[in-house]
C-alpha cells in the first residue's frame, strides 16, 4: 500500500523552507524547484518549474507534485526560495527568476489553490530594471497596501541592501520607486567580506516580516558571521515598512542555519523554519517553537529532531561521536482539528 506521506522531515533535503499553514485545507505546504529527486525521480527536471509537498503534522510529508512549469515564461534559471502567500482570496507564489544573460529578478505567480497550477500575474518582474535581486517576500502595510521586500544583491553593490517596492493590488507590477531600508553592514552580528564562496561582500538574504503581539514590526533576515550562516532581525521604529530600522545586536540563530520565516501552526504556537547547515547536499529543515518576550523573539526548542544531525558553526565541535536520532516533540499538537481524532481534540 502506497503511503500518502512517505517523506519524513528527517530525510527532507530542502533550501529556504517557507511554510504555508493553509487553514482551508488543513495542510502545511512548502515549495522548491525539486525536492529529494534521488527519492522521487519522477519530478520534472528539463525546464523551470516548482514542486510542492504537503503535510498534516509538519513531520510526515507527501511526494512532490508539480505546481508550476515554465512553458512560455521568460525565465529558465534561478528558481530560488519560493514563498506561497494568501492574498485577497488567492495564492501567490513569489520567487526569484533569471534568464541566461540577464540579472536575477523577483516576480509573483498566482493560483486559486496552494496546489496550483500557478501562472504569472504579469509577464514582467516587479523588481527594478538593472537591479540584481533575490528573495522577494510580501508585506501588507498599515494602510492595507502590498509591498515586495527583497534583497539587492551584494554581488552588484558589495554592501547588500534590504529594499522594498510598492505593488499593485493584484501583485503583478510595481507602482512606485524602490526604497532601501538598510544595509547588511549595519548588523553588529554580521561579518565583513563573507559571501557564498568565503569572501566577496556583505550579504542580505531571506527577509520575512512579522508583527509582534506588542505591535512592533520586525524583519527576520540572514547574513554571514565568522561562524557561518545566521539569522538576525531588525525592528522598525515607525512600526511600518519604511522604518527607520534598528538591528538587534546579536543573532537569533547562528549555527550555520538561516533563511528563516515565522508561522503559527494549527495548534496556535509560533514557529520558525530555516535550513541548516548551509551546505547544499546536507540542507535540512529545522523547525523551532518560538516565544515573544516584549519586542524580542526567543527560541524555545527545536522540534524536528534534526538539529543534532545538521549542526555546524559554533556548536559543531560539541556533537557526540555516536549517531543521535531524536523523535520530533511538540509542546502543542500541530495537526489541524479536521485530522485529529475526536478523543484527542477534546
Amino acid at each position: 500500500m502506497k503511503l500518502m506521506f512517505p517523506l519524513h522531515v528527517r530525510d527532507l533535503r530542502i533550501s529556504d523552507p517557507y511554510i504555508l499553514a493553509d487553514h482551508e485545507s488543513g495542510y502545511y505546504y512548502t515549495y522548491a524547484r525539486t525536492i529529494n529527486p534521488h527519492m522521487f525521480p519522477g519530478q520534472k527536471m528539463d525546464e523551470g518549474c516548482f514542486h510542492a509537498i504537503k503535510s498534516q503534522d509538519l513531520i510526515n510529508w507527501s511526494e512532490p507534485f508539480l505546481v508550476f512549469q515554465q512553458g512560455s515564461f521568460w525565465a529558465d534559471l534561478d528558481y530560488w526560495a519560493p514563498e506561497c502567500h494568501q492574498w485577497r482570496g488567492k495564492y501567490y507564489l513569489i520567487s526569484s527568476f533569471r534568464r541566461k544573460g540577464s540579472y536575477r529578478r523577483c516576480q509573483c505567480l498566482v493560483a486559486d489553490s496552494p496546489e496550483g497550477p500557478f501562472r504569472p500575474v504579469e509577464e514582467e518582474p516587479v523588481t527594478p530594471n538593472g537591479w540584481h535581486c533575490l528573495d522577494g517576500t510580501l508585506y501588507e502595510d498599515l494602510n492595507g497596501r502590498p509591498w515586495m521586500v527583497f534583497c539587492h544583491e551584494w554581488l552588484q553593490v558589495f554592501d547588500g541592501q534590504m529594499a522594498a517596492i510598492p505593488l499593485s493590488e493584484d501583485l503583478g507590477s510595481s507602482v512606485g520607486e524602490p526604497h532601501i531600508l538598510f544595509y547588511a553592514s549595519e548588523a553588529p552580528w554580521g561579518n565583513a567580506l563573507v559571501g557564498t564562496q568565503g569572501g566577496g561582500g556583505f550579504v542580505t538574504d531571506g527577509p520575512f516580516l512579522y508583527r509582534m503581539k506588542t505591535g512592533t514590526l520586525v524583519m527576520l533576515w540572514s547574513n554571514f558571521t565568522k561562524y557561518g550562516y545566521a539569522t538576525g532581525y531588525a525592528r522598525s521604529l515607525s512600526g511600518d515598512i519604511l522604518g527607520p530600522w534598528i538591528q538587534e545586536p546579536e543573532p537569533l540563530y547562528a549555527h550555520d542555519g538561516a533563511h528563516s520565516m515565522l508561522f503559527r501552526h494549527f495548534g496556535g504556537d509560533l514557529m520558525m523554519s530555516l535550513h541548516c547547515p548551509n551546505i547544499h547536499p546536507e540542507k535540512r529543515m529545522l523547525l523551532f517553537e518560538m516565544d515573544e518576550d516584549g519586542d524580542h523573539l526567543r527560541i524555545r526548542n527545536e522540534v524536528t529532531g534534526n538539529w543534532y544531525t545538521t549542526i555546524r558553526g559554533t556548536a559543531q565541535d560539541y556533537r557526540y561521536r555516536d549517531e543521535c536520532i531524536e523523535a520530533p516533540c511538540f509542546r502543542v499538537s500541530p495537526c489541524h482539528s479536521r485530522f485529529v481524532p475526536s478523543d484527542e481534540a477534546e
